[in-house]
């Protein structure tokens, strides 16, 4: 148990697009609190989706949806064995889990093909936002193990 109260921080939209998911992705794309290059990163991948069709922020908004999941699976100890008992996902972690795997499979992208981090956030947005991609296979492992574990359901507390 914690001693004091914790207060959750409530994050500002962004300044472009105010849009809460954007400022979320440049705080997960943010690295050593360098955020004025996260900006540039995440605007200029959105810039390019806005060239390509006419509202990014609602590609974006596709994306995420095709890539969070509904359930998850969460460890819990019952008489010294581990069980993977299947978690609905609350709406914070849906959307902190769809964008981080979006960042993740950005980053495992080929350099030969894409040269800059921004071309491969846009490809991976696109692809997720098709319902393809290495974020959307993620979301199908996570709910396929939870599904598999669906036995377990009864010990969830």
């Amino acid at each position: 148990m914690p001693r004091h109260a914790y207060k959750k921080r409530t994050i500002k939209p962004d300044r472009i697009y105010n849009s809460l998911e954007v400022a979320k992705l440049i705080n997960y794309v943010m690295t050593d609190g360098k955020k004025s290059i996260a900006q540039k990163i995440v605007y200029k991948a959105l810039e390019r989706l806005k060239n390509q069709s006419s509202d990014p922020i609602k590609i974006l908004h596709q994306a995420i949806a095709n890539v969070a999941p509904t359930f998850e699976v969460k460890p819990r100890r019952l008489g010294g064995a581990s069980y993977l008992v299947p978690v609905e996902v609350s709406r914070q972690r849906k959307l902190y889990l769809a964008l981080n795997w979006i960042i993740e499979a950005a980053k495992k992208r080929s350099n030969k093909q894409y040269h800059k981090f921004e071309e491969k956030l846009y490809q991976e947005i696109l692809d997720a936002s098709r319902n393809q991609g290495e974020a959307v296979t993620k979301r199908l492992q996570t709910e396929k193990l939870a599904e598999s574990n669906k036995a377990f359901a009864h010990l969830r507390w």
